[in-house]
């Protein structure tokens, strides 16, 4: 048996290279979802995760305002979820996406979503290279043509991108195992490192989006998502705790604090059907950290100025001038600030 070494975001850095960019508000960092429909552009390549610690209405909403994108997640009743969109879409008609299964009750609930405005459906599961997500993505097409863009997840591999695609999808997220609070690995012994995951996925001659989708720690890790060949990340552990996120703050003597769980686990899975399956997720709590805005200025700061270290202006340009180095564990713990015990 052959086994492929492969590599995730900490095993490697970019090369600096000569920049003729004289300020950072040269580099622009936005991108684009397309579909035969519409061109849907974002001016930054943020989505906010499908988690119901993460985005509901008010993460929606600000999500939009600063220029990304929010998946309204699919644990709830029809009826809530549409008391969601209608909150986000009533606002200067902001661009929603919702994510729907791809069992059960779906294609109802892509019908309610589709009906209240919503043009970009995200098809959320944690394996979908699986022939339910074909059965799903070829349902969705018969019923909606080209008229709503799909966003469809996740996979591991060169060939669930290529399938997915092939099978309807208009956008891809690509990672399995690598979220914060995931235990995927760990339970079941499959997942591949996140960065393999994307370089493997921009070899395809396929052209839908690649959305980076777990495994992302910091704005570093963002621009070595994009040079890597990623359109937009999708992050949960970045933008949780942030004032916008479902949710009560609680008060301690440690501090303020808010929840933070996946939706595979344990506790997720009894609010949202009463029952547990595999667990495959943990909850936890986290600092609170504010507005959300305040989260994303930093990171887009932090993108901004990684492109302009390799004398790129747009995504784009990043992608076609990246050079990669893979570092030691030992350049590991350089890269990190090492000033403290």
């Amino acid at each position: 048996m052959k086994i492929e070494e492969v590599l995730t975001y900490n095993d490697v850095l970019l090369t600096p290279q000569y920049s003729d960019i004289k300020s950072r508000s040269e580099v622009a960092i936005g991108s684009a979802l397309a579909a035969p429909y519409a061109y849907l552009p974002f001016r930054l390549p943020i989505i906010a995760s499908p988690m119901d610690t993460i985005s509901e209405e008010e993460m929606g909403v600000a999500m939009w305002q600063e220029g990304g994108l929010a998946v309204i997640h699919r644990y709830n009743t029809i009826e809530r979820q549409l008391e969601i969109i209608d909150h986000v879409i009533g606002l200067c008609q902001a661009n929603a996406a919702a994510a729907i299964g791809t069992s059960g009750d779906y294609l109802e609930r892509a019908s309610a979503l589709y009906e209240r405005g919503v043009r970009i459906l995200c098809v959320d599961v944690a394996h979908g290279h699986h022939i339910l997500m074909k059965t799903a993505l070829n349902e969705l097409r018969a019923t909606f043509g080209d008229q709503v863009h799909i966003m469809a997840g996740n996979i591991a591999t060169l060939e669930g991108y290529n399938d997915l695609v092939d099978w309807g999808a208009d956008s891809v997220r690509c990672n399995i195992g690598g979220g914060s609070i995931c235990s995927t690995r760990i339970q079941t012994g499959h997942g591949v490192p996140g960065l393999h995951t994307i370089i493997e996925c921009a070899r395809s001659d396929r052209n839908a989006p690649i959305i980076a989708d777990g495994g992302i720690r910091n704005s570093g890790d963002i621009v070595k998502a994009l040079a890597a060949g990623a359109d937009f990340v999708m992050l949960g552990s970045l933008l949780s705790g942030t004032d916008e996120t479902p949710g009560d703050t609680l008060n301690t003597r440690e501090g303020k604090f808010k929840s933070y769980r996946g939706m595979a686990s344990k506790d997720a899975q009894i609010e949202w059907r009463g029952t547990t399956a595999s667990l495959e997720g943990i909850a936890t709590r986290v600092r609170a950290k504010g507005p959300v805005a305040d989260v994303l200025h930093q990171l887009e700061r932090g993108i901004r100025s990684g492109l302009s270290y390799s004398g790129a202006r747009t995504i784009g340009e990043l992608q076609r001038k990246a050079r990669f180095v893979r570092q030691t564990s030992s350049g590991q713990t350089e890269s990190g600030t090492h000033i403290l015990p």
